[in-house]
């Protein structure tokens, strides 16, 4: 489970904790101060409970984890667990994977678990949001000078998704994940741009300094976030709300991306509206400029003629 041999193996994780607690910054030292005094609070919070009640970063969490050894922060509440008496499977797989699977739940099961919960999540999100706010964003979208989408990890990745159907229909955007690109960007931001910000839990700090500072640089700042009242949505000029996660869910599991995801895509379809003819120019036009590079439909005809073929074959043979 540790990340190196020498990482302190055979030592209690308290121990690890002690003898390197001389040297770690003192964001580090926060975290050390809540495991110390609640051992089991890896176990019982997610990364980015436990970085907010240390008052620091999920990144800094994460190099707190490295530095005793381990590989990351799943391994490190593992490793808790064990030392506290809950480090059995059952307890694991309720920590990582959540309440509502079971290990030996058969696959359709867990398909209509999936199913369930995946609807739930985007028929809650479409009730949760404000589409006066929708229009109004965008409809600035459609007539910006420039769009920068900042976020962090799996939003990044989201943040990454939307850019990209932006940018086909004509719209001039970008996105960040890096801190440092993405401040260089949004310093750039004038009265004319629009920054958005992807968080489902609205307190990711890279993604929160990136839209602070392109909205004091001027642009119209969006959060898309689960949590209207975190920090994000609390610098933004508009909040856009997806889905909250379930008690037994995490931030990072797929039904919240796709919660994400029905926002982004609604915009994109509201701003394509608002973008028509030019949009409707440059979809034809992308269509066109990829479509030697994608197979002609294979029809059913087709495939019976070739099967034909090839028992024809084998007959002469």
């Amino acid at each position: 489970m540790p990340r190196t041999k020498g990482s302190g193996n055979g030592l209690t994780i308290a121990r690890r904790i002690a003898a390197g607690r001389h040297s770690m910054p003192s964001a580090m030292s926060k975290i050390a101060d809540v495991v110390t005094e609640h051992p089991a609070a890896p176990v019982e919070l997610t990364i980015t409970e436990l970085a907010e009640r240390a008052g620091t970063s999920a990144a800094t969490v994460t190099r707190f984890c490295r530095a005793l050894g381990f590989d990351g922060y799943t391994q490190f509440r593992v490793g808790v667990a064990s030392e506290i008496g809950r480090g059995d499977a059952d307890e694991s797989w309720h920590a990582d994977i959540g309440q509502e699977f079971g290990a030996t739940d058969p696959p359709g099961k867990v398909l209509q678990t999936l199913v369930a919960l995946h609807v739930n999540s985007l028929e809650s999100t479409a009730a949760r949001l404000d589409l006066d706010n929708v229009m109004h964003v965008a409809d600035t979208i459609a007539v910006s000078r420039h769009v920068d989408i900042y976020g962090v990890g799996g939003s990044g990745v989201i943040a990454r998704e939307f850019q990209a159907r932006l940018y086909r229909i004509g719209v001039n955007a970008h996105a960040w994940s890096d801190v440092h690109d993405g401040l260089t960007s949004a310093v750039m931001q004038d009265a004319r741009c629009v920054a958005i910000g992807v968080s489902s839990t609205g307190r990711t700090d890279e993604t929160i300094q990136m839209l602070s500072q392109a909205g004091a640089a001027g642009a119209f700042t969006v959060a898309i976030t689960h949590d209207v009242d975190s920090w994000l949505a609390g610098i933004a000029d508009v909040s856009l709300a997806s889905a909250e996660p379930s008690h037994y869910l995490r931030p990072d599991d797929l039904s919240v991306k796709h919660s994400q995801l029905l926002v982004l895509d609604l915009l994109y379809l509201l701003i394509a509206q608002r973008m028509f003819s030019a949009a409707s120019t440059r979809l034809a036009a992308s269509a066109m400029a990829v479509s030697a590079h994608r197979r002609a439909q294979r029809t059913a005809r087709a495939a019976s003629a070739s099967e034909r073929t090839d028992d024809s074959m084998k007959e002469t043979r």
